[in-house]
């Protein structure tokens, strides 16, 4: 490394010539910060803790010396040595998202990838892109383009994303009646908003583990990689913690990532107190408020509903008739040799099978909550219809 790719992004267009660099793990985190694509799952931080069976392998793709962006690839061996897979999430993020021509910057960076891990060193390449802001995906499209195969990776894909950028008034108009209803309720509860340092973590831990305990609901997320996130030396990378308190005790909270042009609803936790006092509502509407007041993130992604209506309902409220609902596309699979191809078929093939007999013994438990929204979902940009 570093090794050339050049690429002709479109018809009309003329070949982009690009060049990846691998960057030190250590220094990784701090190089991406100002990414607009930044988010959690590329950090070294959250991924060192959540997937500690893959090798990290950090890199940059320039173009004439500007650099488009990058991605931190996750090396993870096959079994019996048939080979590897090179997996990217939400990735390669772009540096810049905003000026003409990010659609041909980001598809230069996924010829660079593709030549790098599948070409030369013979792996499977698999890329998950981000759910769009809008109802043409242009991540996916571009995966389409350059022959890869989409392979199904959740079973609820849709992502519930807020336009952050509006003033008070016309944000809560924006959203659903009902759901203004009880946020107008919410304010009447004496309940109080408070942003809170990393060093309140235990108080979140104490919610959030009060809250699974008592909902019973199965837990598939990262929280172990918490303590790693919040402990982040560079303020602009660390998320937030927020909290709503009555009466002086804390009864919800929220960990926010902030980064780039997306934010990101990471966790959330209430008592047994927080539903008739309405404290979700309360909690989102001054995080909306303070995104808005103290960061350069355009959009605010509430994440998904794991299958459960109620949450599915409380955040197409929120999205209301101001941001998108739009589900994560398919995973884009590719290989430019044969076994390649075939053991990463496979592979994802098994995966398959495992989340579906995950979800049919979920729904089997004898207690606790258990998905009950229809596989259908809502895949259209925000009508802010009231039900």
């Amino acid at each position: 490394m570093p090794h050339a790719a050049t690429l002709s992004t479109q018809p009309a267009a003329a070949a982009i010539m690009a060049t990846l660099r691998r960057v030190p793990v250590a220094e990784w985190d701090s190089v991406v910060a100002d990414f607009d694509g930044v988010c959690q799952e590329q950090l070294v931080a959250f991924s060192a803790r959540r997937w500690p069976g893959v090798v990290l392998e950090p890199v940059l793709v320039e173009s004439g010396g500007t650099v488009l962006g990058g991605a931190l690839m996750m090396i993870q061996r096959v079994p019996l040595g048939l080979g590897a897979i090179a997996v990217a999430k939400w990735a390669p993020m772009l540096a810049d998202e905003v000026s003409d021509g990010a659609e041909a910057r980001y598809e230069t960076m996924i010829s660079a990838l593709m030549e790098e891990y599948a070409d030369r060193r013979g792996m499977t390449l698999s890329i998950l892109p981000r759910a769009s802001i809008s109802a043409r995906n242009p991540e996916s499209e571009v995966l389409e383009r350059r022959g890869f195969s989409a392979k199904p990776e959740l079973l609820f894909p849709n992502r519930y994303i807020v336009d952050l950028r509006l003033p008070d008034e016309a944000r809560r108009k924006a959203f659903a009646q009902k759901w203004r209803y009880h946020l107008n309720k919410s304010e009447k509860a004496g309940l109080s908003f408070e942003h809170a340092g990393p060093e309140s973590r235990p108080l979140f831990d104490a919610l959030y583990e009060t809250m699974v305990d008592r909902k019973k609901f199965p837990d598939h997320s990262a929280y172990e990689t918490v303590p790693d996130l919040l402990s982040i030396a560079d303020p602009r990378l660390r998320p937030e913690l927020f909290f709503v308190r009555r009466e002086g005790r804390a009864i919800a909270g929220a960990i926010i990532f902030k980064a780039g042009l997306r934010a990101v609803y990471l966790y959330g936790a209430t008592d047994s107190e927080a539903l008739d006092l309405r404290a979700g509502y309360f909690l989102h509407w001054h995080v909306i408020r303070w995104l808005r007041d103290n960061t350069r993130a355009r959009w605010y992604d509430l994440g998904g509903t794991d299958g459960f209506a109620g949450l599915h309902q409380f955040k197409k409220g929120m999205v209301g008739t101001a941001g998108v609902i739009e589900p994560v596309p398919a995973v884009g699979i590719y290989a430019s040799r044969p076994l390649p191809k075939l053991v990463g078929h496979a592979a994802f093939a098994m995966r398959a099978v495992q989340r579906r007999a995950t979800h049919v013994l979920e729904r089997l438990r004898p207690e606790g909550a258990k998905p009950d929204q229809g596989r259908a979902g809502d895949r259209q940009a925000a009508q802010g219809r009231d039900d």
